[in-house]
């Protein structure tokens, strides 16, 4: 074995987990043919086989079970070891790999990014801003901006400003065409203009709350995107009626080109959270930015 054993046996734990040569490539910042010879090179010089390789999929090996059984509670340990020590640095340095909500991001990601930057100009921020809902660990990433509803199991998460709330909104013209609709029933006889979830299939369905409790309302119109403002801009238009965040919207009504509507049945809710993985030892630059993220939170 030679001196880089430590790099082939994370890369074999990579392509294990991710069971895909592309994405454990994508993981470690390699390519995957660069990836395919650090194992086929392992694993000759083992003298046994690891994986199994299809054009379609990667197994286990029985060896290969066997090994990465063995080696993760290693690895694990060594990565602490590693952290610890790294608790010792005076300037924290390293990648965060973060994963954002839009609305998020633009609340409290963005405002703070220059003045992250001038604290810590040795840490660099790797961040996807996607509205999917996906897992946090499985995507390869360390910490997460999203609701609080929907934080995975196991995940530590800490509350970042105050509730939220969504609201129907439309343009003057088309109130003064269509009339306000006076309960979200009322929507049904509307031109509604919808969002869908990316991945999704179905499109998000408005919710509203009364009498102690929540109920969606399936509304229906001429336009479905997968992008929030390009909703607001067809509301701004005159195509329907819109339903999104109100601290988005504010600007808009209060400068008169938007009017909001039902506003007596949309109730607030927790806001956003920033989430991560329990962990015994936090990596020092994870630390900071989650450290600083929550000293300059938002709280309205």
């Amino acid at each position: 074995m030679r001196a880089n054993s430590n790099n082939d046996l994370r890369a074999f734990v990579a392509v294990a987990e991710q069971g895909s040569f592309s994405k454990a490539a994508e993981q470690l910042g390699l390519s995957p043919s660069s990836l395919s010879q650090i194992i086929r090179s392992f694993e000759e010089r083992l003298g046994v086989r690891l994986l199994h390789r299809t054009t379609r999929s990667v197994a286990l090996t029985e060896a290969g079970e066997r090994l990465l059984l063995r080696i993760r509670p290693a690895l694990a340990e060594l990565d602490a070891a590693l952290a610890d020590v790294g608790h010792f640095r005076e300037n924290p340095a390293g990648i965060v790999r973060v994963r954002c909500l839009r609305h998020a991001f633009r609340r409290h990601v963005a405002p703070i990014l220059a003045e992250f930057h001038r604290a810590y100009p040795d840490i660099k921020l790797d961040i996807l801003i996607d509205d999917t809902i996906t897992d946090l660990v499985a995507g390869g990433f360390d910490v997460g901006f999203t609701l609080g509803e929907v934080i995975e199991k196991d995940m530590v998460g800490v509350r970042l400003g105050g509730d939220m709330r969504q609201i129907a909104v439309a343009s003057p013209d088309y109130v003064a065409r269509h009339g306000r609709p006076e309960t979200p029933k009322d929507l049904l006889q509307h031109k509604c203009l919808r969002w869908r979830w990316p991945g999704r299939v179905m499109p998000y369905n408005w919710e509203f709350f009364t009498d102690g409790s929540w109920f969606e309302v399936e509304v229906d119109g001429p336009l479905i995107l997968s992008e929030h403002m390009m909703v607001i801009d067809a509301a701004l238009e005159g195509m329907g009626i819109a339903f999104w965040v109100e601290q988005e919207l504010r600007p808009l009504i209060d400068a008169g080109r938007l009017v909001p509507l039902l506003e007596d049945f949309s109730a607030p809710f927790p806001g956003f959270y920033i989430c991560y993985p329990q962990q015994r030892q936090m990596a020092p630059a994870l630390r900071a930015f989650i450290d600083f993220v929550k000293a300059h939170a938002v709280k309205a």
